[in-house]
């Protein structure tokens, strides 16, 4: 009887020789990112460097534990890769200690709940609907199934938060912890306010800036390190590093939080994310990343001023950040965001629906669209390429039935991506 014979681990198989059907859908999802403009907040393009550390021999390893106190041996080159990301993380956001490990920036959250909360302790957050996050605390999420929850608003007038309201609704709640952050909220936190909300009710500060890490270590956003006890975010957005959550506190808290990580929310490190979030800091913290990040905000304003002057509704009336809110109920109240979303991605225009203040359709069915300009400006857009782009989507959402509309949009689109190419 034959048998199939033991692959030899030295050759250098392909998916393609592996398995066709993966290597025809990462080909075709490489030339989907070529041939279409990602404007999802939460997107970027990674660099080939970092494309390479994530697809490294690394994802063979399991090294659960931190540097010098691992679980397993033969893990010396995982802990300096580990030791690399963490002290580059340090000098990027000034933190004192960090746990690059999480998997996720919600595993980054769970981390910090696992640190300080017991089931049942009560959190005040920013609604989802008014730009927080699921793992704020929303009633499907395990923070909404496991913690007390509690949540603040924007004004609906202005479109911005409401501190004043955030410190009654503390008053009042009595939180554990206070979370800001967002997921789609276009305007600086102004995180001091918050933290003396917290300060005033005994409660902790979690800042989430899993959307403007990389605004924060450029310094074109407001940090929250030295002023929240906790900060999270994701490394794979504006920051622009390998996918993945991080923790960031003070020394005091550094014990709890490592352990809450390891081994109470999560087992082994993804190494080869690691390895990803390492070298994307390493990008960051070029002198040239500044200026990315400075034409992140600046592209998202121009886009923000062009489609108001397009008779759209943005709210706060326009960004501090990388991502635009449009509201289409006053422009055209019976569009919406899913039947913008799908016409805009015909175009080759990639975005998402989003839900708005006030909102009053479904989370699934939502009032708005949410476009971000992070992986645009990794493209080498400009303000000139953010003015066309915001002439599309403002052409589509007018019409989003007319094929002929999106036709014309997509061949706009093409010229775009055939002047910005991506991983050629």
């Amino acid at each position: 009887m034959s048998q199939e014979p033991v692959r030899d681990p030295s050759g250098y198989e392909t998916v393609r020789s592996v398995d066709p059907a993966v290597a025809d859908a990462l080909e075709d999802e490489l030339g989907r990112q070529r041939d279409t403009l990602a404007m999802i907040a939460s997107e970027n393009h990674v660099s080939e460097a970092v494309l390479e550390a994530q697809g490294s021999e690394l994802t063979n390893k399991y090294a659960e534990g931190y540097p010098g106190e691992r679980y397993y041996a033969g893990c010396e080159h995982a802990d300096t890769v580990e030791e690399l990301a963490i002290e580059r993380a340090k000098e990027l956001w000034g933190a004192e200690h960090v746990n690059v490990q999480p998997h996720s920036g919600t595993q980054a959250n769970m981390g910090v709940y696992t640190a300080i909360l017991e089931p049942g302790d009560r959190i005040l957050s920013l609604d989802l609907n008014h730009g927080g996050h699921l793992s704020h605390g929303h009633p499907a999420n395990f923070t909404g199934q496991t913690y007390e929850v509690e949540q603040y608003e924007v004004d609906p007038e202005t479109g911005y938060l409401d501190y004043e309201g955030l410190r009654e609704t503390a008053e009042s709640f009595n939180p554990d912890v206070i979370v800001s952050g967002f997921s789609a909220y276009p305007r600086e936190v102004e995180f001091e306010r918050v933290q003396a909300a917290a300060e005033a009710v005994d409660a902790y500060h979690l800042a989430d800036i899993a959307h403007i890490t990389g605004l924060v270590a450029a310094g074109v956003h407001e940090s929250p390190v030295g002023v929240a006890d906790f900060v999270t975010g994701s490394t794979h957005k504006t920051i622009r590093a390998g996918r993945g959550g991080i923790i960031m506190c003070d020394e005091e808290h550094a014990d709890d939080i490592d352990a809450a990580v390891f081994p109470g929310a999560q087992g082994g490190p993804l190494m080869h994310n690691v390895a990803g979030k390492a070298v994307g800091f390493k990008e960051a913290l070029a002198p040239a990343f500044e200026d990315y990040a400075e034409q992140v905000v600046t592209n998202a304003q121009v886009l923000a001023d062009r489609l108001q002057e397009r008779g759209l509704e943005v709210v706060s009336g326009g960004t501090d950040t990388h991502l635009v809110l449009v509201d289409l109920r006053p422009s055209h109240p019976d569009t919406t965001g899913k039947e913008v979303e799908a016409a805009l991605e015909e175009a080759g225009l990639v975005l998402n629906a989003n839900t708005v203040p006030g909102e009053t359709r479904s989370p699934f069915n939502p009032s708005g669209i949410r476009a971000g300009t992070p992986a645009l400006t990794t493209r080498g857009f400009r303000e000139a390429e953010m003015e066309r782009v915001a002439d599309l989507i403002a052409d589509v959402v007018e019409a989003p039935d007319d094929a002929d509309v999106r036709a014309a949009a997509a061949e706009t689109v093409d010229g775009l991506t055939d002047d910005h190419p991506l991983y050629e």
